[in-house]
């Protein structure tokens, strides 16, 4: 569910005209509904309320727009951030240093630092040496830091293999039949404070399975590390909920994942910890756009060349990845037709040979659920400037983030004088 429906033949974010947007700020251009931002985090929370302890952590990296995590914020979510720079997006949203969550498994010296400043909640420690680093740093420092330990579950998340973490070839956490070991030799180093586990196992899950699977181990390892002595008083279930990009597709809402949680944790007595990121933001957002020219093909179907391209939108170059590419003002026509983007690249497509709205050079049309790793992932491929960003609150909106032109990114260059 989301607020982007054509109203009076014209789609619209919310009470507003996508075609208002595109003439006041040109294209191509990110807009984010306020209201289903709102809804989704809301709905999240709606369905963890029967547990008796939860954080609720937003992934910073499926939407780090600093208006996004102001509205997380002000729904009473936290943040979970993989580098300082996120550290430093959910500072500046009003996140409280005590509901921000460090993962990732590349946490540099300066970072662990930088989140001890902060008073962070808690790091989610990806192997034991940087267990020890970390411990080291926080004790030279006077501190303690309070710390979870990521462990690997070895489970298929049945996604794609490029954003699968649980498997044991993954680069992510601690084998889980050596955890408990490492758990207990972390635990006895000054500056450390290890009060819990931590799992994820991938992103767009369709199935709850591999989840329930992977919290089934973790339950059996808080078990085996609470026999040995070890305090557990925390247990960080990641995220990994997906969307549906195309029509018919189904997959587990909150409501129905809450409920797993509950079956299968209530015996833990721990805080759960959550990081949904995609299951808030993907249909928040769309990627709107204008044809440049319909170039007719001899062999085939039509390309329609939209100025967005891969460098703006890089879930379907990278993966493979379907949006949904609908026009702002439909004519009722159809087409079969090859989108693309205008990078000099053969990869920069969004959707070939697919029954789309007919459409002409100079219509507008929209890439949906492009909410989550959509700017976030973008480059400046081909010296093109980067997208811009606007949100839209009823029939009102504002400009998020600016378009970032070349000749601002050439203007960070420079020519050394020995080649003057």
């Amino acid at each position: 569910m989301d607020y982007f429906a054509l109203k009076n033949g014209v789609m619209h974010a919310e009470d507003l005209p996508l075609s208002v947007i595109a003439e006041a700020v040109g294209t191509p251009v990110y807009v984010y509904s306020r209201a289903t931002l709102e809804r989704h985090a809301r709905v999240f929370k709606d369905a963890l309320a029967h547990l008796p302890r939860t954080h609720i952590a937003f992934a910073i990296k499926a939407n780090p727009n600093l208006a996004v995590l102001k509205v997380m914020s002000r729904e009473g979510l936290g943040a979970d951030v993989v580098s300082g720079g996120e550290l430093a997006r959910a500072l500046a949203a009003g996140m409280p240093g005590h509901d921000i969550v460090f993962s990732g498994v590349g946490k540099t010296g300066t970072e662990m630092i930088q989140g001890l400043e902060a008073g962070i909640g808690q790091f989610n420690i990806e192997s034991e040496e940087e267990g020890v680093e970390l411990a080291a740093i926080a004790a030279a420092r006077g501190q303690v830091a309070a710390c979870a330990l990521r462990v690997n579950p070895d489970v298929d998340a049945r996604t794609h293999e490029k954003i699968s973490t649980g498997k044991a070839e993954n680069k992510f956490g601690v084998p889980i039949d050596r955890a408990a070991g490492i758990y207990a030799r972390l635990n006895a180093l000054p500056g450390m404070d290890l009060r819990g586990v931590a799992v994820h196992i991938g992103s767009q899950l369709q199935e709850l399975e591999p989840l329930e699977d992977a919290f089934v181990k973790l339950g059996e390892l808080i078990g085996e590390l609470r026999s040995g002595g070890q305090v557990v008083s925390h247990a960080d279930l990641g995220g990994g909920l997906g969307v549906p990009y195309k029509a018919g597709e189904v997959f587990p809402t909150p409501a129905e994942y809450g409920a797993m949680v509950g079956r299968v944790c209530q015996d833990w007595d721990v805080t759960l910890q959550f990081e949904p990121g995609r299951v808030i933001c993907g249909n928040a957002g769309v990627l709107l756009t204008r044809v440049i020219r319909v170039k007719r093909s001899s062999n085939g179907a039509p390309f329609v060349v939209v100025d967005a391209a891969m460098n703006d939108l890089a879930r379907p170059a990278m993966y493979g990845a379907w949006h949904d590419f609908d026009a702002v003002e439909p004519n009722g026509s159809r087409m079969v037709a090859n989108v693309v983007g205008p990078i000099c690249e053969t990869g920069d497509t969004f959707a070939m040979g697919r029954d789309v709205d007919a459409l002409e050079a100079g219509d507008l049309a929209v890439f949906r659920t492009a909410g989550a790793y959509g700017a976030t992932m973008a480059s400046s491929y081909n010296s093109r400037g980067f997208v811009c960003e606007v949100m839209v609150d009823g029939d009102k909106f504002a400009v998020v983030a600016d378009r970032i032109l070349p000749a601002a990114i050439t203007a960070a260059e420079r020519v050394p004088d020995w080649l003057e």
